[in-house]
């Protein structure tokens, strides 16, 4: 057996450790002799011995034949120089330079290669130099006033666009205002699938139109929300429904029942009321004003399309009806039987009708007069009816039901397309208003042409002397409330000295704390909403809530008033606690307003008719009759009190003897006299107020103004200076 043996390790008694040595040819790991250091006598050979027996590599390798020198390698290395914030340091840069001869040590031909060590021949030149920078500019750090992820960052009347995702194609500007957000300015997309149907619509054969009005009807319905919404999601809509009406025209194609279905259920959606706003900023735009009439003209281009055979066509807000031979013709016709057509003697082959109860929605109120007006205060105010005949008429009757009764100056109207050079608007030119005063609710017409027609009214003009009638009474009102609260607390212990007056003064001070906080909610809501003026919803809610609430509560401790007054006189020897009076007083005084005012908001709001749409912070009436949950509550407390009234003048007057101390009797003299004063001026104010929503009677208006804002002086006069004791 011969082995070779590569590490020879003996004990140094002398220094307490190991020596281990390799033999010829074999030779310790660099790292080993680094750690462990090299025994004295082998310095200038290969590491060949060390001072310690390593606990990993326990064996000598095999050595390594010098190799031929590489060529020489220059390494350049760059270290930046330090950053300083005062642009006047000088800052220093050090480059160094390395300029070496790197030796590698290989072994043998045939043999694994366990290690190799670089040598550096040369060692690091150091290079340095200095250098005074000089200031070009100073800069200022500052914020960007908008800055979100979809438009990124930008300054105040700043403008960006961007493409449109999803669905739609198209571009969306926004404008960086002055709250910090982008505010889109110019809405641009367009839903992918309309774009598609719009180059399809461009080259429309005749025997597809039928698929393709069904498929653009199918489309609209199913992407209703998103194209409510998409403002040239409409825009292209109409022009795709141009694009039918023309190819079916030079194609003479006959629309039939099912294409007229699925032509006006596509206005239907485009025109509903989800789609006002976006008729609205259609209309105020430069660019895309005459859309509506495109539709209009639409309409009508369809109208001369349709089947040689009579049918009718009723949609969610439209109807179509197509006549033959009758020499007269009478009808009510609208969804909703809102419109009567009469066409006296005409003796024609064949007409068509319809009837639209949302394209309001989509008609601007402009004229020739109004349209440099900064707000258009008109409004179509009826259905549009759109009539097609094949020879001209004399005479044509329409009456329309008026949607809005709170508006007046109707005018009955046309819509001519050549009107304010080719964008469309409506003329009074032929037409007549024809009024009847029999008839409330309704506004009849007679016209000598035929076309689109309509009735166009406004709100009635504002009188300025009300507004100064109503701020100068509520503020004597307040003044006269805060007087009387005053006065009670000064008075208070004196006066309540029995149980009549005591729960009199009671009712009184929460009566004059109604009202007051009522008045400060009206002129807060004043603030919010003006004449002529959207209301916007949220702060006006609120204002409108807080009336309403205190409101009723003034109404309601008058109640309790005469009903404490009633038990008083007719339970004499009857004892209810102050306790007891107190908070039946307070459940029934705010409890019971509180309950009908927020079942008020709970019913009315989510459909968006609590509050006025103008003009004022106060329950609505034309949508929802909101304003019925504070008069029927009002009158009702009213009507109760003038029966409570009776009974105790009644009882005071019968009642012989001495059956009560004078002190009290003096107070339930006060009391009634009092609720007898205070409850028919109340009724009085509110039964002008209801008036006031239907009569355009100026007095009307002047008297339910002057009562309304001096409701607080009533109450200073007649509950606090009236009473002698005081």
């Amino acid at each position: 057996m011969q082995c070779n043996v590569t590490t020879v390790c003996t004990y140094n008694s002398s220094r307490s450790n190991y020596t281990c040595t390799c033999e010829d040819q074999y030779v310790w790991p660099s790292e080993s002799c680094t750690t462990y250091g090299t025994c004295a006598g082998f310095a200038n050979q290969p590491c060949q011995c060390i001072h310690s027996l390593p606990p990993q590599e326990r064996l000598c390798q095999r050595g390594v034949i010098p190799a031929t020198p590489t060529n020489a390698s220059v390494h350049t290395s760059t270290t930046p120089g330090p950053k300083t914030p005062d642009l006047n340091n000088t800052t220093k840069n050090n480059i160094n330079a390395i300029d070496t001869v790197d030796t590698i040590d290989t072994v043998r031909p045939g043999s694994i290669l366990v290690d190799f060590t670089l040598t550096p021949n040369g060692a690091f030149d150091y290079v340095t130099f200095r250098q005074r920078l000089t200031p070009l500019g100073s800069l200022e750090q500052s914020d960007f006033d908008c800055s979100d992820t979809e438009y990124g960052v930008g300054n105040v009347n700043e403008r960006k666009t961007i493409n449109c995702t999803g669905d739609f194609v198209g571009t969306m500007t926004a404008e960086c205002s002055s709250s910090g957000k982008w505010i889109v300015i110019k809405d641009r997309c367009i839903l992918r699938v309309f774009v598609d149907l719009l180059e399809r619509s461009r080259n429309l054969p005749a025997e597809n139109i039928t698929g393709f009005v069904t498929e653009l009807n199918n489309e609209t319905e199913t992407n209703r929300a998103n194209v409510t919404e998409s403002p040239f999601t409409v825009v292209t809509i109409v022009e795709i429904l141009n694009n039918v009406a023309n190819a079916s025209i030079q194609q003479d194609f006959r629309a039939n029942e099912n294409v007229m279905q699925d032509f006006l259920s596509t206005v239907d959606v485009i025109t509903s009321d989800e789609a006002q706003e976006t008729w609205d900023g259609l209309n105020t735009d430069n660019e895309t004003d005459s859309t509506s009439s495109s539709l209009l003209q639409s309409l009508e281009d369809i109208g001369d399309t349709l089947s040689n055979t009579p049918f009718n066509v009723t949609t969610t807000s439209s109807e179509l009806s197509r006549i033959f031979n009758v020499m007269t013709f009478n009808s009510v016709l609208g969804v909703n039987d809102t419109t009567e057509v009469d066409i006296p003697d005409i003796n024609i082959t064949d007409f068509t009708i319809m009837v639209f109860s949302s394209m309001q929605n989509a008609l601007s109120a402009r004229t020739a007069t109004n349209i440099n007006d900064s707000v258009i205060t008109s409004t179509v105010n009826g259905d549009v009816v759109l009539v097609k005949l094949n020879n001209t008429v004399n005479n044509i009757s329409f009456t329309f039901d008026i949607r809005n009764e709170s508006l007046g100056n109707p005018q009955c109207v046309f819509w001519n397309f050549e009107l304010l050079d080719g964008i469309g608007g409506w003329d009074s030119t032929g037409c007549e208003l024809k009024p009847d005063p029999n008839e409330t609710g309704k506004v009849t017409c007679e016209c000598n042409h035929t076309t689109s027609f309509s009735i166009l009214m406004s709100p009635f003009p504002s009188i300025p002397a009300l507004s100064y009638i109503t701020f100068i009474g509520v503020g004597i009102s307040m003044l006269s409330l805060v007087l009387c609260l005053i006065i009670e607390v000064i008075v208070w212990k004196p006066l309540t000295q029995n149980d009549t007056s005591y729960m009199r003064h009671v009712s009184l001070v929460n009566i004059a704390v109604s009202l007051l906080i009522a008045d400060i909610w009206f002129i807060i809501g004043a603030a919010i909403a003006g004449a002529g003026k959207e209301t916007p919803v949220g702060p006006c809610s609120a204002a409108t809530f807080f009336i309403h609430f205190f409101y009723l509560a003034l109404f309601f401790w008058m109640l309790l008033s005469a009903l404490f007054l009633l038990y008083r006189t007719v339970m004499v020897f009857s004892q209810m606690s102050r306790c007891t009076m107190m908070s039946i007083g307070f459940s029934v005084g705010y409890g019971a307003p509180l309950l009908i005012a927020v079942i008020t908001v709970a019913v009315t709001a989510p459909g968006g008719g609590y509050i006025r749409e103008r003009d004022a912070c106060w329950l609505n009436w034309d949508k929802t009759k909101a304003l019925l949950a504070f008069v029927i509550p009002a009158l009702t407390i009213v009507a109760i009190n003038f029966i409570i009234m009776i009974a105790v003048l009644y009882k005071m007057l019968r009642r012989s003897g001495p059956t009560t101390q004078p002190d009290e009797r003096n107070a339930m003299v006060v009391a009634a006299r009092c609720v007898a004063f205070l409850t028919p001026i109340f009724g009085l104010t509110w039964g002008f107020g209801i008036g006031t929503m239907v009569s355009r009677d100026v007095g009307v208006h002047v008297v339910f103004a002057v009562l309304n804002s001096l409701q607080g002086f009533f109450i200073f006069l007649f509950g606090t200076l009236l009473d002698g004791k005081v």
